[in-house]
């Protein structure tokens, strides 16, 4: 089984930091390819930089689609052009964020997302009522710009755990989700200090993806994500991302 982990930004130390995370739980039998935009922002902090990021996404997905990829995971915890990615791909693509809330939702009634800057925590509320789970999940933004997650002095960590004891007390959640990519490598050790169970999305897709490659299924092309006029759109994609269609 051959997974791709696709990096939207243009920040190679953070897909590298994905890629380890998804190695770390995929089966004996899975093989994790990790992809980093080649064009694009430098990280994703909102509805803009999202915007960007989705010619690169995509010429991403289609290279490895060919190249024999049988499920793909959007390492963007804001689910970066996954309906987009779902409706171009002949295979299962996840995003972290919808798989994320579904995990949490199997282990707590009430759990709360620590995400970085403000206005992702908008666009995450938004994204858990979209998936049904606006009435269990809470958010919260920790006042972290992403690329802070790469540098161990910048305080970030510190700021992520202040906000994962408020969500304890406050909220009474019983399960704390990590709302970045960049987060994925903190899992255990939170888990371990505040005793609930802390989800990485990016270990929470990869497991999904490989649920739906063994059981040979994949995106629904009827509908929503049906694509009966993308060929007409093929120049126009072809200009801003070569090798995307």
């Amino acid at each position: 089984m051959r997974i791709l982990i696709v990096n939207p930004n243009t920040t190679r130390s953070m897909t590298d930091k994905a890629a380890e995370a998804a190695r770390a739980v995929a089966g004996p039998g899975t093989e994790i390819i990790a992809a980093t935009s080649q064009m694009g922002p430098a990280s994703i902090e909102g509805h803009y930089d999202g915007a960007l990021a989705l010619p690169g996404l995509l010429a991403e997905i289609k290279k490895a689609e060919e190249a024999g990829a049988q499920a793909a995971v959007i390492a963007c915890f804001d689910d970066t052009g996954l309906d987009a990615a779902r409706s171009l791909a002949g295979f299962p693509v996840l995003g972290l964020c919808e798989s994320a809330l579904v995990t949490a939702g199997f282990l707590a009634q009430r759990f709360t997302v620590v995400t970085t800057l403000e206005r992702s925590r908008v666009l995450l509320e938004n994204l858990s009522r979209h998936y049904g789970f606006g009435g269990r999940a809470k958010v919260r933004a920790a006042d972290i710009p992403v690329l802070e997650l790469e540098d161990a002095a910048s305080g970030a960590i510190g700021k992520l755990r202040r906000q994962i004891e408020s969500a304890l007390v406050e909220d009474g959640a019983e399960a704390i989700v990590l709302g970045c990519a960049g987060m994925a490598d903190l899992a255990h050790a939170l888990q371990e200090d505040y005793g609930v169970p802390v989800i990485d999305g990016v270990s929470a897709a990869v497991k999904q993806a490989e649920a739906l490659v063994a059981q040979r299924l994949t995106t629904s092309k009827r509908g929503s994500y049906a694509t009966p006029l993308a060929k007409e759109y093929a120049g126009a994609m072809e200009a801003f991302a070569p090798g995307a269609v």
